[in-house]
């Protein structure tokens, strides 16, 4: 009987999402850019305000925990820690890939296709997975960039289904026949809840006060082109 506030940051989106026992009650959700420093906090107080639930009565918070925007990364996972030392919650960190991946129908796939969910991250670079039908990872997170040889090999045998803000600029260096690329899958607090409640039972939690967001590499500083003067 888990009640878990779900919140997801990791990209251009700024998404909350409360669940109950793995089913969704309420969600709030901004696809406008670069708005997660306000909007987040507001989402969450009217959600706990609409439902008439307060930080106590919840059992966990879940965070998603990258790879993808540095500043999304660091914006939730700040405001999550914050909430759960104060409040002495659990707090669940939830791959984005992997939450990802259950925005998808496997059912509508053959039963060896792997999906390939994308995150953008600058110019033909990608954060990247393999899943295969259960969700499962088939080559762990990694930072890819994308070109002509990717994904080669494995579209010789099977179909690939590639998704996410990323997959769209992919597009035109992989146009196997076994490449399938969807459209509109994009991060969500939504589909995140399966895989915070499957950790809650299994009571996988992270150590606030040591957790850091996984953003696969460094934050890089470029400088701006304009003279000042």
């Amino acid at each position: 009987m888990a009640l878990i506030l779900n919140i997801e940051t990791s990209t251009n989106i700024c998404s909350v999402a409360l669940a109950k026992d793995g089913k969704l009650i309420d969600m709030e959700e901004s696809k406008e850019d670069k708005t997660h420093a306000n909007k987040l906090g507001v989402f969450v107080e009217k959600i706990l305000k609409k439902n008439q639930i307060e930080i106590k009565n919840l059992d966990a918070f879940a965070i998603s925990k990258g790879p993808g925007s540095y500043t999304g990364l660091r914006i939730g996972v700040s405001f999550v820690k914050g909430i759960c030392y104060g409040g002495s919650k659990k707090l669940i960190a939830v791959n984005t890939l992997q939450s990802l991946c259950q925005k998808i129908n496997k059912n509508d796939f053959d039963e060896n296709t792997y999906f390939v969910p994308m995150i953008d991250a600058r110019r033909m670079e990608v954060y990247t997975a393999i899943f295969n039908e259960n969700n499962e990872f088939v080559k762990k997170v990694s930072a890819k960039i994308i070109d002509e040889n990717s994904y080669i090999s494995l579209l010789k045998d099977r179909k690939l289904v590639f998704f996410g803000n990323g997959a769209e600029k992919c597009k035109k260096f992989i146009s196997h026949k076994n490449a399938i690329f969807l459209k509109n899958i994009d991060a969500s607090a939504k589909s995140m809840i399966n895989l915070s409640e499957s950790s809650f039972k299994n009571l996988e939690f992270v150590n606030i006060a040591y957790f850091e967001p996984f953003y696969l590499k460094d934050f890089i500083i470029t400088k701006s082109k304009k003279k000042i003067f």
